[in-house]
């Protein structure tokens, strides 16, 4: 599904990315670990261009991505993202923020194909996202706050509110950038069970996670990351047993 090859990413003289490969096939939980600072979220940012890689490619279902002349936006709509701090919209309901982009999408498809819609054409499209952000609610027991702000839930409702809503536009795969790392300890389980539920349908996710157990119970591979490059890459469990890299033995010492 995506092809990262010799991927780099410098700010100024600081050279974040130093040549990334990474094969991710569909139906892969590929779990991203590390120290703080060794390139994790940016690569992360880079996979679907939010930071625009400085060299290399990104080939998303065929499609080099990285390339500066192809609409980023149309790919975009085919790899959600999570991230650490909820990224909701607090002046839009919980209903408003997982209907937001569909709607969006939903309207621009519509003047595509007439300059001049209907007033029925939009409500239906309204209608549509309506419903399917409803079925997102009431899968993630939450239907009860459709209409309350983000301002007044949990850290752990507005996480797995911030899932649904990448649900929402049916993708491909989730980007996931330390989804759990801002929240109370207690509230973890509850975001990592919904992710546990994705990976057991088949969503192809990549996950930068401080979470170690998640990250050997649910990943199907691990890679390691630390000053810029990929140091070891191997199924978790090979990982966690038996790593290969000093430095990853050395990061394994100080967190397990």
């Amino acid at each position: 599904m995506i092809d990262v090859i010799d991927l780099q990413k410098s700010f100024g003289d600081l050279q974040v990315l130093k040549g990334i490969n990474m094969t991710i096939n569909q139906g892969d939980i590929v779990c991203v670990i590390g120290p703080s600072g060794s390139g994790k979220s940016t690569f992360l940012r880079c996979l679907n261009c939010m930071e625009d890689p400085t060299g290399g490619q990104i080939i998303f279902n065929g499609v080099d991505i990285a390339d500066m002349s192809v609409d980023i936006n149309i790919h975009r709509r085919k790899m959600g993202m999570v991230f650490q701090q909820f990224n909701l919209f607090n002046n839009k309901t919980v209903l408003e923020n997982i209907m937001l982009a569909p709607v969006y999408v939903g309207m621009k498809e519509l003047k595509k194909k007439n300059p001049f819609p209907s007033r029925a054409d939009k409500k239906k499209i309204i209608a549509e996202a309506k419903v399917n952000a409803m079925s997102l609610l009431c899968r993630i027991g939450l239907e009860d706050k459709a209409n309350v702000y983000p301002s007044t839930l949990s850290g752990g409702q507005k996480q797995r509110v911030a899932i649904v809503r990448a649900l929402a536009m049916n993708p491909e795969v989730i980007l996931f950038d330390e989804p759990t790392s801002a929240l109370d300890p207690e509230m973890v389980g509850e975001v990592l069970d919904l992710m546990k539920e994705l990976a057991h349908e088949g969503m192809t996710m990549v996950i930068v996670t401080h979470e170690m157990g998640f990250a050997r119970e649910v990943g199907t591979r691990l890679c390691f990351m630390d000053e810029g490059i990929i140091m070891e890459e191997n199924t978790p469990a090979a990982f966690f047993d038996n790593p290969q890299c000093p430095r990853a033995i050395e990061f394994l010492s100080k967190v397990l």
